[in-house]
């Protein structure tokens, strides 16, 4: 059966800001001078920082208010400013179905570097008609606007059907997925192939209905990330049930949680989950919602200054709503089932 994609060119965005920071330290006697920190900024400075960035004209003239604080004699280096960018800050969540007339749906901003993304529609032989999120960058190789009337480009693009981020199948399975801070993974085992990160949920969106088959199938191989972070997964599906999925402490977590953002969850408790902001934020917005646009305001409520995309998927039918770059007036409704 034949796989489509549309195209979905996100707009522009600004992208994470750099990473932490590290404090000084005395250096022993004799040693070189420790260059200086220009900038000193807690994660909540970078992401408050990056989420006041906005343009005002098409000079163009742009405006920020800083937070954090700042070495004003230490020199910029061009280390500094090619500092690596920050990490995925993405969020995600389930809401079940409640009561009549209710439609379980999935919940997720995508919030990286500005590139351009994809909405695919997949309907493999032998597997399930599925409709996902890809950021294009992945197989493209680049950040700039692709030319589909290129042949060479075209094809790259239809690889996207392999990479999807987050995606919902005709059974109603759900897939999503996040970066956590780095666990131990298992040992690898003879009889488990190795798949990519992204690759294991084509392969959940192809081969699940439930979220138990698809723990299934992540048992069945060996997910490696390198040199990628290393990521998370919040599995939810019709029925109700949903499922965190991490690598931490040598072997694969399951989590009974609905709600995912960036932060390690095996071992925590739920006061030391909803502590974090932006999971704090959907945890108490959701007993509330009930439609796929009060999961869309939920996930405007944690959006940040490089969301690139926020999809709401309904899980009785497969429709995918897309709005990107944060533009929230502008929904993108997409079928399960595509043209072509």
């Amino acid at each position: 059966m034949p796989v489509t994609v549309a195209a979905l060119l996100a707009g522009g965005c600004s992208s994470p800001g750099a990473r932490e920071a590290a404090p000084a330290r005395s250096a022993p006697a004799g040693s070189p001078a420790p260059e200086r920190q220009a900038l000193t900024q807690s994660a909540a400075d970078i992401r408050r920082t990056i989420e006041s960035m906005r343009r005002l004209d098409d000079l163009p003239l742009y405006e920020m208010t800083f937070h954090g604080s700042y070495d004003p004699e230490a020199p910029v280096t061009e280390e500094s400013l090619a500092a690596p960018a920050g990490d995925w800050a993405c969020s995600l969540f389930f809401l079940p179905a409640t009561g009549p007339g209710d439609r379980p749906l999935f919940g997720r901003n995508f919030d990286w570097d500005p590139h351009p993304a994809m909405a695919v529609h997949a309907d493999p032989p032998g597997g399930y008609a599925s409709v996902s999120m890809v950021d294009l960058f992945y197989v493209l190789g680049s950040a700039a606007p692709p030319d589909p009337a290129d042949p060479r480009t075209r094809r790259r693009m239809a690889h996207a059907v392999l990479t999807p981020f987050d995606g919902v199948n005709e059974k109603g399975l759900a897939v999503g997925m996040a970066q956590t801070p780095d666990g131990k993974l298992p040992a690898e085992a003879a009889d488990r192939p190795d798949v990519g990160s992204v690759r294991i949920i084509r392969l959940m969106l192809d081969r699940a209905a439930t979220v138990d088959e698809a723990l299934d199938v992540m048992r069945r191989y060996d997910v490696r990330f390198g040199p990628d972070p290393q990521l998370h997964y919040l599995i939810a599906d019709a029925t109700g049930r949903s499922a965190v999925v991490e690598y931490a402490d040598g072997r694969m977590n399951v989590i009974e949680d609905r709600v995912l953002t960036n932060f390690t969850m095996t071992g925590t408790e739920k006061a030391e989950r909803t502590a974090e902001t932006r999971y704090g934020k959907l945890d108490a917005g959701l007993p509330k919602a009930r439609t796929w646009q009060d999961g869309m305001n939920l996930l405007q409520r944690v959006a940040q200054g490089h969301t690139r995309w926020s999809a709401v998927y309904d899980l009785s039918d497969g429709t995918a709503r897309v709005v990107t770059g944060k533009r929230w007036e502008r929904v993108h409704t997409i079928p399960l089932a595509g043209k072509g």
